[in-house]
């Protein structure tokens, strides 16, 4: 039985159908595709002839998700202009490998190139900060929508000490997702800043240190240990981003910290989180903290139940 399909807001339709007439119009989709003659279909299907090892007419229509008939249409149009060559496929008779000839490269080359210089136009105006903030956007859409290319990628995550920035960061993300997730007054932002302020003009190497985490180049979560006493250790400000969440991140910077604080000695680390953050408790109770306390606590425009956790070292 086909799993039934989600309910989506009208709003969400109608913003994404504006956005797909605002893009195509922008790149000129809907006119002859770069002045030419072509088709945009017919352009990527030049395209991914030009850039791939003989491929099929049933792997190009499977890829590309185009009707068959459609696609072999344009093929035998590319052919009778002498810009496609079949060749029997030596694994299977009754299928042909798919080859530009150097004609078809000729054509396709100017069209690369022009497609090329308009794409730079149009990031041209653009500062650095704008362009880095548009590839970003650009990545996680494909994330999102590519699912089983999101899969199929390994993503890279790095834990490294913060930087410049950073800790800026660390308050601005802490105080946007609580806001949005959870509709956090701007005073939870002003106590993470009290807290990283903190760190900051009291750090001691020896016994405190703060990690950021990194997914595919992008800072996505933090995690801080600061001394409390000689013998107890305070875990603070784990965080990730909802695009870094279900890679084990929260569970590997927490993991973290517990190795910090048994190697300089600590006897107790302790925590404070709220009852709701299921997924943050999920993490602590997993590795052996135990609550030892529960208060009710309006806070943050909330009703809150406050915990504080420990797991002795």
């Amino acid at each position: 039985m086909p799993a039934a399909r989600r309910s989506v807001p009208a709003a969400h339709v109608k913003a994404l159908r504006g956005f797909n007439r605002f893009y195509t119009s922008r790149i000129g989709v809907l006119d002859p595709y770069l002045g030419s003659d072509f088709s945009l279909t017919e352009v990527r299907v030049l395209y991914e002839l030009a850039h791939r090892d003989q491929p099929t007419a049933s792997e190009l229509a499977r890829d590309m998700r185009l009707d068959a008939g459609y696609l072999s249409r344009i093929l035998r149009r590319f052919e009778s202009r002498h810009w496609l060559q079949r060749v029997p496929s030596p694994a299977d008779a009754r299928q042909s490998l798919l080859k530009l000839t150097q004609a078809g490269h000729d054509v396709f080359a100017p069209l690369q190139q022009k497609s090329r210089d308009e794409a730079a136009e149009l990031l041209a105006p653009l500062g650095t900060r704008e362009r880095e903030r548009l590839m970003a956007a650009i990545g996680e859409v494909r994330r999102v929508l590519d699912r089983d290319a999101a899969a199929a990628q390994p993503r890279t995550v790095l834990l490294r000490d913060p930087q410049p920035g950073d800790f800026g960061w660390v308050v601005q993300k802490h105080g946007e997702l609580y806001a949005t997730e959870w509709n956090y007054t701007v005073e939870f932002e002003a106590l993470v800043a009290s807290i990283v302020a903190k760190f900051i003009e009291d750090f001691d190497a020896r016994w405190e240190r703060a990690w950021i985490a990194e997914v595919d180049g992008e800072r996505a979560g933090s995690v801080f240990l600061v001394r409390q006493s000689a013998t107890v250790a305070k875990l603070r400000l784990l965080i990730l981003t909802p695009q870094a969440r279900g890679l084990g991140l929260g569970g590997r910077l927490t993991d973290e910290c517990i190795a910090f604080a048994r190697a300089r000695g600590y006897r107790k680390l302790v925590l404070w989180t709220q009852s709701h953050l299921l997924a943050a408790r999920h993490i602590y109770e997993s590795r052996g903290f135990q609550l030892v306390k529960a208060e009710a606590n309006d806070a943050f425009g909330q009703h809150l139940t406050s915990e504080t956790w420990e797991l002795k070292l």
